[in-house]
């Protein structure tokens, strides 16, 4: 998009107007001292030839982009294949008017139906939204939720959700009940610490949070989280950032979980310096979940002639504009990526959603087994069920000065742990995908043991 500036004679008409003399009457409510006074140094204009020639050059000094990475923690590589982009291209979908109106907009109306019914499946619960802005609101969005159903206050949190996604969902919660948040520690194995939720759990629980898998890895028992919320009459809200392993254990809701939230990212796209994501949101399939349900659902229905139509439901505009009458204030949803994400499976079907996964789980294991055999290196949470995420305890060497260090050799070795948690500061973080050749794992566990013994 080209940048269009006013002309002089249209700012004086607008300036003239809002009853001001200059532009600088516009900011006059933001104290001096929080004004940058003078001129940016910025470079010289350019032509837009030279403008794209210039920004290939600052493109090509990002060195990461060639690295082989064993970064994750919420974020994974995954391959993510071109047809994905060209059909998101196609007409039906891009210039497709606002789903407010059916009648015009049947092509992204089906998309989102069929994103649901993929969500449904994948969580193991009925009901799905048509998505959020990203997992760590959709976290936050399934715990409100849980307070209204339950009309209860307290939440507790185990410290195995992903550290963002705690964040996020204390800043939605700030406003409210003083403390009605708890956070519990990790477990022992590295995921929900069950003694600690059963100890804590009360009659004035509304939701316990849990992440499976746990940001360090380790897959947690839901079955007796569920059982324990249940006879206290609170709900079981888990949270999933790798929906890929999903297709090799039992999903959420058939162990009991009541709300499944989650990020769709993995699926949707590859890593972009952090974003975008989209957020997932499951639930039971009864008349109270689905009135408190935020964002908007999509339905099938039939039209006069009995053909099969699409129309947004349960979603007036009341859902957006009116914070009192609301169960979310996200505006928007994430349209985009969830029909990446949609693409993306239909492509891959059932039999190729589970192979992405055994190739995952195999390699992680690989690689799990060969840096714990090295000397210096520990795994912290052995015996634990992983899927393609793992850490491993340092004893030798410095975390920061290691991945410094495996950086030089064109390696992103994971993430230092110590970024999250002080406990955990010998600790690193590491991720696996299919995309990982068993050359790429080799070559970090043989560059890992040249740097211990250096």
């Amino acid at each position: 998009m080209r940048y269009l500036p006013h002309t002089e004679e249209e700012i004086r008409e607008m300036l003239a107007v809002a009853g001001m003399s200059d532009i600088d009457d516009l900011f006059r409510s933001i104290p001096e001292e929080a004004k940058f006074h003078g001129k940016l140094e910025l470079p010289a204009p350019l032509g837009e030839a030279r403008l794209m020639r210039h920004v290939a050059q600052i493109a090509e000094k990002n060195q990461a982009a060639s690295m082989v990475s064993f970064l994750g923690c919420g974020a994974y590589a995954h391959h993510v294949p071109p047809a994905v982009d060209q059909l998101l291209l196609r007409s039906e979908f891009y210039t497709a008017y606002t789903p407010y109106q059916p009648e015009v907009a049947q092509g992204t109306l089906q998309a989102i139906w069929e994103f649901q019914t993929m969500v449904s499946e994948l969580y193991g619960l009925p009901l799905a939204n048509a998505s959020l802005y990203d997992g760590a609101s959709a976290t936050a969005e399934g715990v409100l939720m849980a307070r209204r159903l339950t009309k209860r206050d307290e939440v507790l949190m185990s410290e195995c959700v992903h550290p963002h996604y705690r964040e996020t969902t204390a800043a939605y919660l700030a406003g409210g009940t003083p403390d009605s948040l708890k956070e519990l520690p990790l477990g022992s194995d590295g995921a929900a610490d069950i003694d600690t939720i059963l100890q804590t759990l009360s009659e004035s629980t509304a939701c316990v949070v849990v992440g499976s898998p746990s940001y360090v890895g380790p897959l947690p028992e839901l079955e007796k989280l569920s059982e324990a919320c249940h006879s206290v009459g609170a709900l079981l809200v888990v949270c999933v950032v790798e929906p890929y392993a999903l297709a090799l254990v039992k999903p959420p809701g058939h162990c009991g979980a009541d709300i499944v939230v989650g990020e769709g990212q993995p699926i949707a796209c590859p890593p972009q310096y952090g974003g975008p994501g989209v957020g997932l949101l499951a639930c039971r399939h009864e008349r109270k979940y689905l009135q408190q349900l935020p964002g908007r659902v999509c339905g099938e229905t039939v039209d006069q002639d009995g053909k099969q139509g699409f129309v947004l439901t349960l979603s007036t505009r009341e859902q957006h504009i009116r914070r009192h009458r609301a169960t979310s204030n996200i505006c928007t949803n994430q349209g985009l990526l969830a029909l990446a994400f949609t693409i993306r499976i239909a492509l891959l079907g059932k039999s190729g959603f589970v192979e992405v996964a055994k190739q995952c789980l195999a390699k992680a294991h690989y690689l799990r087994t060969s840096l714990c055999e090295l000397d210096g290196v520990e795994d912290p949470y052995p015996g634990s069920r992983i899927f393609n995420e793992f850490a491993i305890r340092l004893t030798a060497k410095n975390t920061d000065e290691l991945l410094t260090s495996l950086e030089k050799k064109n390696i992103l070795g994971g993430i230092a742990l110590s970024k999250f948690s002080k406990d955990r500061g010998d600790q690193i973080l590491l991720a696996v995908t299919e995309q990982h050749t068993r050359e790429d794992l080799d070559l970090l566990v043989s560059s890992l043991r040249e740097i211990i013994k250096a």
